[in-house]
C-alpha cells in the first residue's frame, strides 16, 4: 500500500502551514515595526526618513563620494522615480548635489556634499544606537549568524539576474 502524499494539482496554491504562517506574521510585524523604529529616530534626530540615511551611507561609502543616479537606485532597491524624488529634497537640504555625467549626456551623479557628510557622521551614532538596541541586543551570536544567513538567502533568491527583469531601479 502506497502511503506517500497525493500531490495537490499544479495549480493549486502550496498554503502555508500554521507554522510557516506563524513565522511570516512574525516577519511581517517585525520588518515593519523596525522600519517604523528607524523611520521615528531618523526623522527625530535628522529630519529624514530612513531611506534618505541609507542613500547618504552609501555616498559617503563612494569613491570621491559619488556615484551615478542609476548605481545609487540599484543599491537602495528603489525606482528611479522615488530617487529622483529623494535627492531633490536631499539636494534642498544642501546635503547632495548633481552633476551631469561628462560620458554620458542622460547620466547624471549625486554627490554627497560637506554638509551631507556631517550630518551623516552627526547623525550615525543614535542610528546605530537604535539598531543595535532594536535588533542585536536581543539576539544570541549565534542568532545573529543566522539572521544574517537566512536574510542573504533571501536576498539573494530574490534578485533576478535575467535580463530585462522587472526591477524597481529599471523602471
Amino acid at each position: 500500500m502506497n502511503t506517500a502524499p497525493i500531490p495537490a494539482p499544479a495549480d493549486e496554491p502550496r498554503w502555508l502551514s500554521a507554522g510557516e504562517q506563524r513565522v511570516w506574521r512574525s516577519y511581517i510585524e517585525a520588518a515593519t515595526l523596525l522600519e517604523d523604529h528607524l523611520d521615528r529616530q531618523l526623522q527625530r534626530d535628522a529630519g529624514m526618513p530612513h531611506v534618505y540615511y541609507g542613500l547618504l551611507v552609501k555616498l559617503a561609502e563612494s569613491p570621491r563620494r559619488r556615484l551615478r543616479m542609476t548605481e545609487l537606485a540599484r543599491y537602495a532597491k528603489i525606482t528611479r522615480s522615488r530617487l529622483s524624488h529623494a535627492v531633490a529634497r536631499l539636494e534642498k537640504n544642501g546635503w547632495v548635489r548633481r552633476e551631469d555625467c561628462p560620458s554620458d549626456k542622460r547620466g547624471q551623479f549625486a554627490i554627497l556634499t560637506d554638509e551631507g557628510y556631517e550630518v551623516l557622521s552627526r547623525t550615525a551614532p543614535g542610528h546605530v544606537n537604535a539598531v543595535r538596541q532594536a535588533v542585536f541586543d536581543r539576539l544570541t551570536p549565534e542568532q545573529q549568524k543566522s539572521l544574517g544567513e537566512i536574510m542573504r538567502i533571501v536576498a539573494e533568491g530574490l534578485q533576478p539576474s535575467e535580463a530585462g527583469a522587472d526591477l524597481p531601479w529599471l523602471r
